[in-house]
């Protein structure tokens, strides 16, 4: 997955971002404010992603059917990302070992091992 995917792009204008999420486009400004979104901005317009949806979408559950406050939300939407890093990290490294290791039975077993 690139880091610019379909998920990333920026397309729907808050108005439109709100009515997807049923949130007030003032509750997806404190939003933005307390740093739980990062809309981008192009011509002054904060445009959202389909990424920032689920994510609105995600704070809004964690919100009002879990009843986990707004600094509960930011700490978990961190560790989430924080978690997602680390898994990818051990995905690379696990990678890397598998070839290391492929490359060194490759070793063990080539033509000057007549053993």
């Amino acid at each position: 997955m690139t880091a610019m995917d379909g998920r990333d792009v920026p397309c729907y204008v808050m108005s439109v971002a709100a009515r997807l999420v049923e949130l007030h486009p003032q509750t997806l400004r404190r939003y933005e404010e307390l740093g739980l979104v990062k809309p981008a901005r192009v011509s002054g317009k904060r445009l959202y992603s389909p990424k920032d949806i689920e994510r609105l979408r995600l704070i809004n559950r964690l919100t009002d059917e879990l009843g986990v406050n707004l600094a509960g939300v930011e700490i978990i939407l961190n560790m989430t990302e924080r978690i997602a890093r680390l898994q990818q990290e051990m995905e690379q490294m696990q990678e890397q070992f598998e070839a290391e290791i492929a490359h060194l039975r490759q070793r063990l077993n080539g033509p000057d091992n007549l053993a």
